[in-house]
């Protein structure tokens, strides 16, 4: 018997139909809402101190708060930038101080776990999720960091052994191009938000929306008129949040700013910040009263660190404090991050000198002037 013509492909239109209707479609995305704002009634302090040295130049830390209450720290570090002896290295701050640090990312393990060249590592990020601690950071096979791909892996013990790495695919063109630089946030389907940048040909933050088990859901671009890099995310609200970015165009830099009010969907620009940015990475942070902070390079260049305070989520900013400055414009004080521990106190790690990290610890009270 001869079927009509007009079946098969009207049996395979129902069959895609139901296929589509039966197709998980994502929640709509949302942040998970920042806790009431409490005063920290903490007394003022600050404390600083050198991470032990790991190799002769270090740069880009990022900062996390193990379940244990202990800080973890990571960085990149080897005889310059970009040299085929730079690692991911790791330490952690505990009640007998900071422990030696030790790599935990080689491009040569790199490139055995996902069997592609890895000519250069960097910019690794830090996440805690309970028991979890996750690390991002970036390989390069060929090029500068523009070629970049990003690389996943995670440790159950603090940081004492790791998963191998996966390569992250985040773009179509030879997956190349996405960098991270700052943490991520905690999403109320329980995934995460990670803010990322782009630097081939074009220049601009992006944000990807990672599932519960880690697998990219969306990729949403952080549009602005000029050239930027290196995101920095606060939530305010289950929908609202605010990013900062590092300005890269020409000309006197600003603070770039976007926001967005529908959990991550869409990054309109907004205003810069009155606020100087000399092509440099900025951290922001949501502290426990309610404030903003952020910590970056003032108008003179990365040979100052200042940190900047917001009582009113972001509408206005004043100097909150000086942490480096140097009369000599060679001098470098950069790449901060930045961390609220769960007992109060606030975390900033940075570049020093290019000779190594910088830790200091400090409270609130101090950042409002009450130490000065």
């Amino acid at each position: 018997m001869t079927l009509p013509r007009w079946l098969a492909p009207t049996l395979f239109a129902l069959a895609l139909a139901a296929a589509a209707w039966r197709a998980p479609f994502p929640v709509a995305p949302a942040f998970v809402p920042p806790p009431p704002a409490v005063a920290d009634p903490a007394p003022a302090y600050f404390s600083t101190a050198l991470l032990p040295t790991a190799a002769p130049s270090a740069h880009a830390a990022a900062l996390a708060e193990l379940a244990d209450g202990r800080i973890a720290a990571a960085w990149f570090a080897g005889t310059r930038e970009g040299a085929a002896d730079v690692a991911v290295w790791y330490a952690t701050l505990g009640a007998a101080g900071w422990t030696a640090p030790r790599a935990i990312a080689t491009r040569e393990g790199t490139a055995a776990a996902t069997l592609a060249y890895a000519r250069k590592v960097g910019n690794p990020v830090l996440y805690a999720e309970g028991e979890r601690l996750h690390l991002w950071f970036v390989s390069v096979a060929l090029g500068g960091w523009a070629g970049s791909s990003l690389n996943h892996a995670v440790s159950g013990d603090g940081g004492a052994s790791w998963s191998p790495p996966t390569r992250l695919q985040t773009s179509p063109f030879l997956n190349i191009s996405t960098l991270g630089r700052a943490p991520p946030v905690a999403l109320a389907d329980g995934g995460l938000g990670l803010p990322v940048y782009h630097e081939f040909i074009a220049k601009h933050g992006e944000w990807l929306r990672l599932a519960p088990d880690g697998r990219i859901v969306d990729k949403v671009r952080m549009p602005q008129g000029r050239r930027t890099l290196q995101p920095a995310v606060a939530v305010l609200d289950g929908q609202h949040a605010l990013a900062i970015l590092r300005d890269n165009d020409t000309g006197p830099g600003r603070i770039r700013v976007a926001t967005t009010l529908d959990g991550g969907q869409h990054w309109p620009a907004a205003d810069a910040l009155p606020l100087p940015n000399p092509n440099s990475s900025v951290a922001l942070l949501r502290l426990k009263s309610g404030r903003l902070l952020i910590a970056g390079n003032g108008a003179s260049g990365r040979n100052q660190l200042l940190l900047w305070l917001s009582d009113d989520a972001g509408k206005t900013w004043h100097t909150a404090a000086t942490v480096e400055s140097d009369a000599d414009p060679q001098a470098e004080f950069s790449y901060p991050a930045l961390l609220q521990a769960r007992d109060g106190r606030i975390h900033l790690a940075y570049t020093w000198r290019r000779q190594g990290i910088k830790h200091a610890a400090f409270s609130e009270a101090w950042l409002t002037g009450d130490a000065r």
